[in-house]
């Protein structure tokens, strides 16, 4: 396959079936001539990419978050993960996984602090306008009081200082190839900034 999985298949849950063992097909994605490369550079700018697929899941309607962490161009880690309340808005969905995304980036601080290495400021990159605009808008707004309280700890941290929200370009936001299926033209043009490379021989 040229990507994790097509972007034209629709997942829906099958009653009938058996219950498989999810670790064998986990074993099974990768690939044998690409790697990560990780470039001896001083650069220690750290950025988080964050986005979500709003309602991806086509039986629960859940939203999936996908997380990436860089420093410098190097790729420290990732995560993708369905959402466990339902958003009603991408705004919302956005909003959740960028409180993902600052959750990694005060953890990714505190232990670069371990290393003496102390960062002022972390960017989360977001692709979603409407949630830039809720995460540096201190006013509660009536439309936003159904979100959980935990999840406005985002806006407290980027109002100390401690994280800042930048808007991204959705063709750019490489968090994409976590959170929803690609066509390959898309999955080939962001694994690139992932820093993965053909291996040698």
């Amino acid at each position: 396959m040229k990507t994790p999985m097509s972007s034209d298949t629709k997942l829906t849950k099958y009653e009938e079936g058996e219950s498989v063992d999810n670790t064998k097909y986990r074993g099974m994605i990768g690939t044998t001539h690409l790697g990560l490369w990780y470039p001896k550079e001083p650069d220690i700018e750290t950025v988080v990419y964050a986005d979500s697929d709003h309602a991806g899941d086509y039986v629960d309607r859940k939203s999936t978050s996908g997380i990436f962490t860089f420093m410098g161009c190097c790729l420290t880690s990732w995560f993708s993960k369905k959402q466990t309340a339902l958003a009603i808005s991408t705004t919302e969905a956005e909003y959740v996984s960028a409180r993902k995304a600052c959750q990694q980036a005060l953890w990714m601080k505190q232990a670069l602090i371990d290393y003496d290495i102390r960062l002022e400021d972390i960017s989360i990159m977001c692709d979603n306008k409407g949630a830039t605009y809720l995460i540096k808008n201190s006013m509660q707004h009536s439309r936003t009081k159904h979100i959980k309280i935990r999840h406005h700890f985002l806006r407290d941290n980027v109002q100390k200082g401690n994280i800042s929200i930048k808007k991204g370009s959705s063709e750019d936001n490489i968090a994409d190839i976590l959170a929803k299926p690609l066509k390959r033209e898309s999955f080939n043009y962001l694994r690139v900034g992932l820093g993965m490379m053909e291996h040698i021989s």
